[in-house]
């Protein structure tokens, strides 16, 4: 086997959107090094002023240098059928492959991580950095913070590396393996620990701080999909550097790991966790009092700091609830915004409504009936348990859900001698109800019915 052991420098920290200024490859072919290639890159743009600062490579020093294009048959052809190898590979990977994507060539190549490798074989060192490992190793770096020196060191790592491996190496380099795609801080051990069931996973950084949460139906499968790809863009490949490990809850369904992970994130506000920090409800019941003093209902668009009465994921739930309060408590469909029309409601005069909305009935008579309907209306709202499949087949999941809202979730073991709801309700844990998630409970309630078990009515333990 031919390795290339490749450096370069950029000008910033995604392919997609900067430049290569240097590059270097060192041609090992495992016992020593027989070939090298150096040399400053045009990256037809300015090099910023903090990465002069860290490379000493400035906008004169690269002015006459070969752009990428010109170089990219050279580098192409030293690449060509070795095992591309680079201190935080993937990095240094994906600037290539894309400047040569971009360059009309197709190139691939099996990966190896000196700082994955490092890990496994020199164990116990406190930093994997490229300058702390070599100062631990009594390697010299010249020229550091320039391909050519980190080139260099790299290659003495990597062929001390070679010394010491015992199959290490071979492992890594197979198909199967996933040491070419994890990220460069996190250890092998913590992926193969994942499941193949529904959940929640976290990825944590090196000082143990959540920066994702995701859930999945295979947690497994997933967390694999979150590192297969090559995309250069920055959110990922920072994303990436800063996972050093992973965390995981199994759950009983998709419906539970969708729950947790919805719960989870408004309790750990993970950085790189978007689209559920900025879920809100589309639609609220409003209640306000008229000029005249009669008490009204408003359904309008969710208003972040105005204070709902309940809110909606759609419009039609919110327009079921109204209608049920209309019926079963007199109520006028108009000044319950249920009926826009001039002058008298369509009701008027059946019995449901009694003229408010023309100013005939008195207004502390509805309001006694509108005050009775807002009361009661966590009764009309739903109230049951969702019953479905556990962790294992000796327990049942439990979803809560009490007056329209979540109340707690949690795993009932069939054997237990549990018989009535309280019982049940007991051993749930609380969670805090937001519409996102009363949102997935009905939906899947409404596909699910033999899972619904109504809050009334056990007199005998429940089976699902």
């Amino acid at each position: 086997m031919e390795y290339a052991i490749v450096d370069i420098e950029t000008t910033g920290g995604y392919a997609a959107g900067n430049g290569i200024t240097e590059i270097a490859i060192c041609i090992h072919d495992g016992v020593r090094v027989r070939n090298t290639y150096e040399t400053l890159v045009n990256p037809l743009t300015h090099i910023p002023l903090h990465i002069t600062a860290l490379t000493g490579i400035d906008d004169d020093m690269v002015s006459e240098a070969p752009t990428f294009a010109e170089i990219a048959d050279d580098v192409f052809n030293l690449l060509q059928g070795k095992i591309f190898v680079a201190h935080n590979v993937n990095f240094d990977y994906s600037f290539i492959k894309h400047h040569l994507t971009a360059s009309g060539y197709v190139w691939s190549a099996l990966k190896l991580c000196t700082v994955r490798l490092s890990r496994k074989l020199l164990p116990g060192f406190p930093s994997y950095s490229l300058g702390k490992l070599c100062q631990q190793l009594d390697i010299s770096i010249h020229n550091r913070h320039r391909a050519g020196g980190d080139a260099a060191a790299t290659t003495i790592l990597f062929s001390l590396l070679l010394q010491k491996d015992s199959g290490a190496i071979e492992a890594m380099l197979k198909r199967a393996s996933k040491e070419q795609v994890l990220p460069p801080h996190l250890p092998k051990e913590h992926f193969e620990l994942l499941p193949n069931t529904p959940g929640v996973y976290y990825f944590k950084d090196q000082k143990g701080k959540v920066v994702y949460v995701g859930k999945a139906k295979n947690i497994k499968n997933r967390v694999a999909a979150h590192f297969s790809g090559q995309n250069p863009n920055s959110q990922r490949q920072n994303f990436l550097r800063s996972i050093h490990a992973i965390d995981f809850n199994s759950c009983g369904t998709e419906l539970m790991a969708f729950l947790l992970e919805a719960s989870e994130i408004k309790r750990l506000w993970p950085e790189n966790n978007r689209a559920l920090k900025r879920f809100e409800a589309k639609y609220s019941l409003y209640l306000y009092e008229d000029q005249r003093g009669y008490l009204r209902l408003a359904i309008d668009k969710h208003k972040k700091f105005q204070q709902a009465l309940c809110s909606f994921g759609n419009i039609n739930e919110a327009y079921s609830l109204v209608n049920k309060l209309v019926t079963n408590y007199q109520l006028c469909p108009k000044l319950c915004s249920i009926q826009k029309v001039k002058g008298a409601c369509l009701h008027y005069g059946n019995n449901t409504c009694k003229g408010a909305c023309l100013g005939e009935e008195n207004v502390a008579s509805y309001n006694k009936r509108m005050d009775k309907a807002m009361t009661d209306m966590e009764t009309l709202l739903p109230s049951f348990i969702l019953v479905d499949k556990g962790r294992t087949e000796e327990e049942q999941s439990c979803i809560w859900v009490e007056g329209g809202k979540l109340y707690g979730m949690g795993y009932i073991n069939n054997h237990s001698d549990l018989i009535y709801p309280e019982d049940i309700k007991e051993q749930l844990t609380t969670y805090p109800s937001n519409d996102y998630m009363m949102h997935l409970i009905m939906n899947y309630a409404a596909n699910h019915p033999q899972m619904v078990k109504p809050l009334n009515g056990f007199s005998e333990k429940q089976k699902a």
